[in-house]
């Protein structure tokens, strides 16, 4: 076989396994964390920027025991309050506003869900966190458990 694909070099792994998403501002990196109720972070996942956070609920809530789940309006699934239906706890979830039937939730628990974003802030205060200078995810996320023990 001859031509210009057959003299290319092949593809190592590229940004696919480097949980890097291609989005109008260029690369981009999404890291989705499950924190305690004190803000501390428990879990967390990498992936490219335009992975959707409802994607990625299920297997960090994986495991898990709570009496409430947390969370913003990205996490407004029906497949998703039913798992947190099945931990046996409540869903603190704002509904989208493009959803048929509102579902309710309360109030003074979901003034609790900055603490996660609290916990992003702490987090960001390491350059290499809020930057990404790593290339590889695996360097990458070593560093944001070494930023989460610190915090």
């Amino acid at each position: 076989m001859s031509g210009p694909t057959s003299t290319r070099r092949p593809e190592r792994g590229g940004a696919q396994n480097q949980a890097l998403g291609r989005s109008r501002g260029g690369l981009t990196t999404k890291i989705h964390m499950l924190a305690d109720a004190l803000g501390r972070p428990l879990r967390f996942i990498i992936t490219g920027g335009q992975v959707h956070d409802a994607t990625q609920a299920s297997a960090l809530l994986e495991g898990q025991t709570a009496g409430a789940v947390i969370a913003d309006k990205a996490y407004d699934s029906d497949g998703l309050r039913e798992e947190i239906a099945v931990m046996n706890a409540e869903a603190v979830i704002l509904s989208k506003r493009n959803r048929k039937v509102f579902i309710p939730h309360g109030q003074a628990l979901y003034k609790d869900r900055n603490r996660i974003e609290q916990c992003f802030n702490r987090l960001k205060h390491f350059r290499r966190f809020a930057t990404r200078h790593d290339r590889r995810t695996i360097h990458f996320i070593g560093f944001i458990y070494l930023a989460a023990v610190m915090i």
